[in-house]
């Protein structure tokens, strides 16, 4: 490809990214990763921004309640739940919330993305903790928010979902390769241009962009806590698969040895 043809196939892919829609960072959001990333977080600062939305309040509350954090009392405020399960785990709660939220597809139900999406980072966080490879919010960031192109190009085009199923059998190439033939874009590469957008961590938007791309668990350049997180998501989506009675085979024949 000569430099004019390049020039024209770079334009035009620019020209298809603006027309896929990447929800804007909420100001909620950017309130509470600026409350957090302070050199002295405040919990009531937080619950006050918390509490200035009654949806994200009440969305706490009942995720604060749930059977999955057990907590022996029951949070009966947004300053009570900061307590009771900290402020760096609300600040992860906050984030998926505000994600369900603002990621809709007419095109797709995402009951079940948002559930597997939940699950991968439910995982990633309790390996991290246990194997010490990077820090647990981080895992489960990046574990909710790794596909998250994929709604997005869902709502792009009208033959994503064929896509998909393409992708999912792939062996000979990455998932990857197949949405660029296809669509001149990729999952990884709108889900990491959100994740920029959203402020997510630099480590987790690489590792969105690069976790279909097995080579670079491999490559000493790229950052060890990159290599740790596609590692961690490819062992936390096989062993969920493996759980629920499905395969992933294609993409654990990559990319399993290596993780």
């Amino acid at each position: 490809m000569n430099s004019t043809t390049a020039a024209v196939a770079e334009k035009s892919v620019d020209s298809l990214i603006k027309t896929i829609r990447i929800p804007p960072r909420p100001s909620l959001l950017a309130d509470v990763q600026d409350e957090l990333a302070g050199s002295d977080p405040d919990p009531r600062r937080l619950s006050g921004l918390i509490a200035n939305d009654v949806s994200m309040s009440a969305s706490l509350l009942k995720l604060a309640n749930s059977p999955f954090y057990g907590l022996r009392l029951k949070a009966t405020s947004v300053e009570h739940a900061v307590q009771l399960i900290g402020m760096r785990q609300c600040g992860l709660v906050l984030t998926g919330i505000i994600a369900r939220q603002s990621v809709q597809t007419e095109k797709m139900p995402l009951e079940q993305f948002w559930d597997f999406s939940t699950k991968r980072a439910q995982a990633m966080s309790y390996l991290a903790s246990r194997m010490r490879v990077c820090p647990p919010d981080v895992a489960h960031t990046f574990g909710l928010f790794c596909d998250i192109g994929i709604p997005l190009l869902m709502e792009r085009f009208e033959d994503y979902q064929a896509t998909l199923d393409l992708a999912a059998e792939a062996r000979e190439v990455r998932f990857t390769e197949v949405e660029q033939d296809r669509h001149s874009t990729s999952h990884t590469s709108v889900g990491a241009l959100m994740a920029r957008t959203w402020g997510l961590p630099e480590q987790v938007t690489s590792a969105i962009l690069l976790h279909h791309d097995y080579s670079a668990l491999n490559d000493t350049a790229t950052d060890d806590m990159v290599r740790a997180l596609i590692a961690l998501c490819v062992v936390a989506e096989f062993s969920i698969h493996k759980y629920h009675g499905r395969e992933n085979q294609a993409e654990w024949d990559k990319g399993g040895a290596i993780a």
